[in-house]
């Protein structure tokens, strides 16, 4: 059998098997392009295979070895790749500049931190492994846009209506490009540097030359704008790098508008970190301790078992720590089908993160039922869960040697569920305001009691929802 042969039943070992046959398929029958930085969420829908198994086969696969795993930072507004390294911990700037879009941003792993997968070169050598030979569309398509970026299948043939212009400039060489401007805005964009610089063509036409230079290098210069007339350019391009380069002439019309306007989902950061998988594989490996990374929004999921310690003394040491083993195994397992990941246990306490409040809410409706299932099969003994539920911005940290969370946020949801009864779940507004959560309490027939309550730590008090 090939190498390839045994990663891949190692992986129909590991994970769900339509899912590993499904990326068996991808990687022998789908063309070069298709391999080249997989957006696991689209191969999820074209596939048929449920979302949260894919990414756990592909991270399964990543460790085996069939593929490599990237974190690309995106720019918000083109959808490019600024920033690309098999290591979240390279994601260290306080911000990114974008020279396409002229704007610097702030990274965040919501939306602005992409992974990716990448077939490996043992398993199948594809275009991509060797960047620097791709031709001018397919450079764009694999390299310079992230998998967000839904380009349509007969982009070669609007690079032709939307490109005046384009050359392939090898290391250290210089080129002129005789063209007609248009009376319209045009970027001339090298997608290997980035370097960019935006030519602003209007008023009256003219018949006489216009002359422009640019020199392309390793230190990217802000973006600028020169004022041209619609009419002949004579262009001089200079490539002071030891990369070829790319440069092309964008009309920035309507046409480049709607491309980088097509948009689809793509597997964040933010989903990685809060996926089960994904923490069993890596651990504390992704993020340095020095590390602050920035998420806008995560929702964290607190719960703690009342009265736990007289259960102890009620039933004994060894039926109980046999009742609370079984209490986090239910758990563990609600909280992965929901898409969401356990970071850590304290005592008879888990705190759980999901990407969205609906998760939260429907694992915690889950676990209120599950412990009641648990209690049936075990007499009389009570297992009363305490769960608080609340959403808003936080930092991915590594704490004691373990990926984890840090932030007010975080203290409210572990206040809020300090708040809660048995058999009471505890939401903030946040997270009930969630439309998605909202309609699956309001599909559930359960009606919410608000109040207002005073937490520890916390200056004003907190709008808490009981949902019971």
């Amino acid at each position: 059998m090939s190498e390839a042969g045994n990663l891949f039943a190692l992986l129909r070992q590991s994970a769900e098997p339509d899912a590993a046959r499904a990326i068996e398929e991808l990687l022998r029958d789908a063309p070069d392009r298709a391999l080249s930085r997989i957006n696991v969420i689209d191969f999820a829908r074209q596939s048929g295979v449920d979302e949260e198994r894919a990414i756990a086969a592909f991270l399964h696969a990543a460790r085996l070895g069939l593929f490599e795993l990237s974190w690309n930072v995106l720019c918000p507004g083109c959808g490019g790749v600024l920033d690309t390294s098999t290591t979240l911990k390279s994601v260290n700037k306080d911000e990114y500049d974008c020279a396409l879009c002229a704007s610097g941003y702030r990274p965040t792993l919501d939306e602005m931190v992409e992974v990716t997968f990448t077939v490996s070169r043992r398993v199948r050598r594809i275009a991509a492994h060797d960047p620097h030979e791709l031709p001018f569309a397919e450079y764009f398509r694999q390299i310079f846009w992230g998998s967000g970026i839904d380009i349509p299948h007969d982009f070669e043939q609007l690079v032709e209506e939307i490109v005046l212009d384009q050359i392939e400039l090898p290391p250290g060489e210089k080129a002129l490009l005789s063209l007609q401007l248009p009376a319209e805005f045009v970027i001339l964009v090298d997608p290997v540097t980035h370097g960019t610089q935006f030519l602003d063509v209007k008023g009256e036409p003219t018949r006489e030359r216009q002359n422009l230079s640019l020199v392309f290098d390793k230190l990217r210069a802000p973006t600028g704008t020169v004022t041209l007339h619609p009419g002949p350019l004579r262009l001089s391009l200079e490539n002071r790098t030891d990369t070829r380069l790319l440069p092309g002439l964008w009309v920035a019309g309507d046409k480049l508008h709607e491309l980088l306007g097509r948009r689809r989902p793509f597997l964040t950061a933010k989903r990685l970190l809060t996926n089960q998988v994904f923490r069993d594989l890596y651990g504390a490996d992704t993020i340095d301790v020095e590390q602050r990374l920035k998420i806008t929004s995560l929702t964290f999921l607190f719960t703690d078992l009342k009265g736990s310690t007289e259960l102890y003394e009620r039933v004994g040491d060894l039926v109980a720590f046999d009742l609370v083993k079984a209490h986090f195994q239910v758990l563990n397992e609600i909280v992965a089908s929901e898409a969401g990941a356990v970071v850590k246990t304290i005592g008879d306490a888990v705190m759980a993160t999901f990407p969205t409040p609906d998760r939260a809410v429907a694992a915690a409706l889950r676990m209120r039922q599950a412990m009641s299932d648990l209690k049936d099969g075990h007499a009389r003994e009570d297992l009363l869960l305490k769960i608080g539920i609340h959403e808003g911005p936080c930092l991915a940290v590594v704490l004691n040697d373990r990926q984890d969370y840090f932030g007010t946020t975080v203290n409210i949801a572990a206040r809020v569920q300090a708040l809660a009864d048995s058999r009471v779940i505890l939401a903030t507004r946040s997270v009930v305001s969630n439309p998605q959560a909202s309609s699956l309490l309001e599909t559930s027939g359960l009606k919410l009691v608000s109040q207002r309550r005073a937490l520890r730590g916390i200056a004003e008090e907190v709008a808490v929802y009981e949902i019971p």
